[in-house]
């Protein structure tokens, strides 16, 4: 691929939105997590998380929308807890949203222990 890994996220992070309506109209979202040798890693959010049309939604909306608008060698991997669909050790974010990010993994850590007491 002819991008870097700052350029596609940065595309990805422009066309998310477009992307986001279809899945939008089913009560999901879309989560950019982060770009590791031109893949994609996203997470389907709301209903569509855990869903059994996730691998559909996210290779034939997905995948192949940000195909159209970016790249047609672009791969989207949904991370959704399974070894094979992980989140790499080292991968791109743009700084802001991986502070974004790590405050919303904290505020659900602080929302789980709240039902401890």
């Amino acid at each position: 691929m002819i991008f870097s890994d700052e350029e596609i996220y940065k595309a990805v992070k422009h066309y998310l939105p477009t992307v986001n309506e279809y899945v939008k109209s089913h009560g999901g979202s879309i989560k950019l997590l982060g770009v590791k040798d031109g893949t994609v890693y996203i997470e389907l959010t709301g209903t569509c998380h855990g869903c059994s049309m996730s691998l559909m939604t996210t290779k034939m909306v997905v995948q192949k929308n940000l195909r159209e608008f970016i790249d047609p060698e672009l791969n989207v991997t949904n991370v959704d807890g399974t070894p094979e669909n992980k989140l790499p050790q080292e991968y791109y974010i743009d700084e802001t949203d991986a502070i974004e990010l790590n405050k919303s993994k904290q505020d659900k850590l602080i929302d789980t222990i709240k039902n401890f007491f």
